[in-house]
């Protein structure tokens, strides 16, 4: 895929349409989640004015991994837009976001498998805003830490910790949610089960 992508940028700067238009479906996708956890309702608006700059600065790429390019550009956009907003970023990142872990996932092996749509709406939003980057960034948008690291600004170590911890928060509350559910069978003999907790505790870092 890297060689195609490296391929598919190179016949784009020279004027290649069909691939830009190869670039675009590539990249869409996982950018697309990437920027719903970070605005919203607004990430299409957001993508939108992301590929215009792409496209207009494909010409002076100049080498390097094009999807952290690209990335950085459009968490660029994201950061602009939401400081016009003057709000917060929410996480609300769709259960496709999940479904192909990064390698260091380990410890949360089973949250992919298992983790229903409402389930990761809700468990997302609980991970610290570092934390929850990390993962989409690695899970996602599919970037190696190095490159999510630059993205960032931050250290390929940092981000990687940060995504393990998301990730092992994640599973935790996945074993929490599990708990309850079995708490809250009825009863053979009463017909009435315990009363289902209305939050979670976060756990603390690690």
């Amino acid at each position: 895929m890297s060689g195609d992508l490296s391929e598919a940028v190179s016949a784009a700067q020279g004027g290649d349409e069909d691939a830009f238009r190869f670039l675009y479906r590539s990249l869409q996708p996982g950018l697309l989640r990437y920027l719903t956890a970070l605005v919203g309702a607004d990430a299409e608006d957001v993508a939108s004015e992301a590929w215009l700059q792409i496209s207009r600065d494909l010409p002076s790429f100049t080498g390097g991994e094009f999807r952290a390019w690209a990335v950085t550009i459009a968490r660029n956009r994201a950061m602009d837009h939401l400081r016009r907003l003057r709000r917060r970023p929410a996480f609300p990142v769709p259960v496709q976001a999940l479904v192909h872990l990064a390698s260091d996932a380990d410890t949360a092996e089973g949250a992919s498998e298992t983790i229903g749509t409402e389930t990761a709406l809700a468990l997302i939003a609980t991970l610290p805003p570092r934390e929850a980057e990390a993962v989409l960034l690695r899970a996602v948008v599919g970037l190696d830490a190095g490159s999510a690291g630059r993205v960032l600004g931050r250290r390929a170590g940092a981000v990687r910790t940060a995504a393990h911890r998301g990730l092992r928060r994640l599973a935790t509350l996945l074993e929490r949610e599990d708990s309850v559910a079995v708490d809250a069978v009825p009863s053979p003999r009463t017909g009435n089960g315990p009363a289902l907790r209305a939050s979670h505790t976060e756990p603390a870092d690690g």
